[in-house]
């Protein structure tokens, strides 16, 4: 079916102008068919679709208490619906790959990937797989290897929190924490933590086949938590131009002076700081040292973070749902989306500016989530 979203305040080439807006055979299109059904959007919006570059609430649906899990069909159909009413159209969702068992595990990571690839065509929501993979976790490197030659895979970031958990399991409450994920006996988890970080000499040898398989396939490659310029320098090197949730302003200023993408959460903004106590995400990305705001762990947050970077008076509308929806999309890899221009994807989001709550959401096209309050505007 065809579309015509009618009369709304349109975001085209970076900037918000009352017209209306054409989908046909699944893209934005220069004018609307002949058999377009239209849609009312006066008073509201028409934005890109949100571009989610590294979510993991899917998680909550899968494990939400510690311990208490559910299948991942089930996790994935119930996640599919709440994108979609967070106006987001594209979600690479964060997948840890740990040799940590439970949520974070090999099984857990099997079983996401089947349920994502049987629900990517009901869900609406263009599903992808950001792989994270754990440094130490080298008993799971040639599978995801494989994985990655099948195509299973869209991003690959590169993560190493076993030095930090090895840290941590010292406390005993926290130890009984990370064990109540895996679902295993502290004394369990300990083993196996103290087994993963006793492969950390085989791990430089591990990264360098990851990387040459990510550029041989196009994948693009993200750092995760980089901590020094050094550290990301090392990553760069790589391949991997993507730097995700750098731990300090001097990490950011190295990968923008590199060119680099740098990717931070949108909770940070809406929340006003970062709950771990690093760098605060709206000043920087008004200087320009954060272009990607990802959803991290929630995904309401990402629509609600560009209001609120508009309302501090630094960056229009325009320039702070490019955060959300082009930036992202082109560091993802994906350049038939994040904007609105003929022949790119029917990606899009219908506002209430008010709310700042979406009224409709459109994929490939296709109406496919609508408000309750938003039927009457369908023609």
């Amino acid at each position: 079916m065809d579309w015509t979203i009618r009369d709304g305040q349109v975001l085209r080439d970076a900037a918000l102008a009352p017209g209306d807006l054409a989908l046909s055979g699944g893209t934005v299109a220069a004018a609307p068919g002949s058999a377009a059904r239209p849609f009312d959007a006066t008073g509201l919006l028409v934005l890109p679709g949100l571009v989610d570059i590294h979510g993991d609430a899917h998680e909550r649906q899968m494990q939400p208490r510690p311990g208490i899990g559910f299948p991942a069909a089930l996790g994935l159909r119930d996640s599919a619906a709440q994108l979609l009413a967070a106006g987001i159209t594209t979600a690479c969702l964060g997948v840890t790959l740990s040799w940590e068992p439970g949520l974070r595990g090999i099984e857990a990571w099997r079983a996401t990937l089947a349920a994502v690839e049987a629900a990517r065509q009901p869900a609406g929501c263009d599903l992808r797989i950001h792989c994270r993979f754990e440094a130490d976790n080298l008993d799971a490197l040639d599978e995801l290897l494989g994985d990655m030659e099948a195509g299973r895979v869209h991003l690959l970031a590169f993560n190493d929190h076993t030095p930090g958990i090895v840290k941590r399991i010292a406390d005993p409450a926290k130890a009984a924490a990370y064990a109540a994920r895996a679902g295993v006996p502290p004394a369990d988890f300990i083993a196996l933590a103290q087994r993963a970080a006793a492969m950390r000499p085989d791990v430089p040898a591990a990264r360098q086949r990851l990387a040459a398989a990510a550029r041989a396939r196009g994948i693009p490659m993200l750092s995760h938590d980089d901590a020094t310029p050094e550290m990301r320098a090392e990553f760069r090197a790589l391949g991997a131009a993507v730097c995700e949730f750098p731990m300090s302003e001097a990490v950011a200023e190295a990968a923008r002076s590199a060119g680099e993408a740098v990717v931070m959460g949108a909770p940070n903004v809406v929340r006003g700081g970062s709950h771990m106590g690093w760098a605060s995400a709206a000043p920087l990305a008004e200087r320009g040292l954060v272009t990607v705001l990802a959803s991290d762990y929630y995904w309401p947050a990402m629509m609600e973070a560009a209001f609120v970077m508009a309302s501090r008076g630094v960056l229009d509308l325009a320039r702070a749902w490019a955060l959300v929806s082009a930036n992202p999309a082109a560091a993802s890899g994906l350049a038939d989306r994040g904007r609105l221009a003929p022949g790119l994807r029917g990606d899009v989001v219908v506002v209430d500016a008010g709310r700042r709550a979406p009224v409709a959401t459109f994929v490939a096209g296709q109406l496919a989530w609508l408000a309750p309050e938003a039927s009457g505007r369908i023609g």
